[in-house]
């Protein structure tokens, strides 16, 4: 298991106190940059494709489209500022 070899190199590093940055190749799918992640990876390399599609999720989209939606109705619920300020009067 790729990952589970990845854990061991960074457990020994880490053991051995030995300063360094463990890179994890050939990832394939989304899942791999997770576990690569986890099990302590520094770097991951990957193609494209699997990059694309850790932002391309349903529920990343679905997440977004609602923070927008929200973010619009506080905007719409604010005053609109006046282009002309009045000058504040002392009393």
């Amino acid at each position: 298991d790729g990952m589970r070899v990845v854990a061991d190199i960074v457990a020994a590093y880490r053991q051995q106190e030995i300063k360094t940055k463990v890179l994890a190749a050939s990832i394939r799918n989304p899942m791999h940059v997770t576990q690569a992640a986890l099990a302590g990876a520094d770097i991951a390399t990957m193609p494209f494709g699997v990059l694309k599609m850790l932002f391309l999720h349903p529920l990343t989209e679905a997440g977004q489209k609602k923070f927008l939606e929200d973010y619009r109705k506080t905007q719409e619920a604010k005053p609109m500022p006046s282009a002309r300020q009045e000058p504040a009067t002392k009393r």
